[in-house]
């Protein structure tokens, strides 16, 4: 079982930046993937960036990508993502999930693809 705690949201203009934070503790060496998604009041849940944790390679989706960087810390067990020229559309909760098993794939944008979730951050850029 992998425990995830997200913090780092907040209120921005647009423009701004905001670095969320995922500490990730428990069975940590089973997370293959790690992932950010968001969810905006009445949309659905979003797949916004994964970042693998051998290897560290990331993936984005493509409304992020240029202004959203996914890093993760091996040391200290924690995934961020950093958001840069952050506009009203990013305003969402967002979770960062876990993924403990691989399949061959080199990405995974389904939230049903994910087996650990926090409880969520809230962004909120205004204009």
């Amino acid at each position: 079982q992998v425990q995830l705690v997200e913090s780092g949201g907040g209120l921005v203009q647009a423009g701004g930046s905001l670095r969320l934070s995922c500490a990730v503790s428990g069975r940590t060496f089973s997370s293959y993937f790690m992932a950010w998604f968001r969810q905006a009041p009445g949309k659905e849940r979003e797949f916004v960036a994964q970042i693998r944790w051998s290897g560290g390679s990331t993936y984005y989706t493509d409304s992020v990508k240029g202004r959203f960087t996914i890093s993760r810390d091996n040391a200290k067990n924690t995934v961020y993502l950093q958001m840069n020229s952050l506009k009203p559309e990013d305003t969402a909760v967002y979770n960062c999930a876990a993924r403990t098993s691989y399949t061959g794939n080199s990405y995974y944008i389904g939230a049903n693809q994910y087996d650990s979730w926090g409880q969520g951050t809230q962004v909120t850029v205004s204009s």
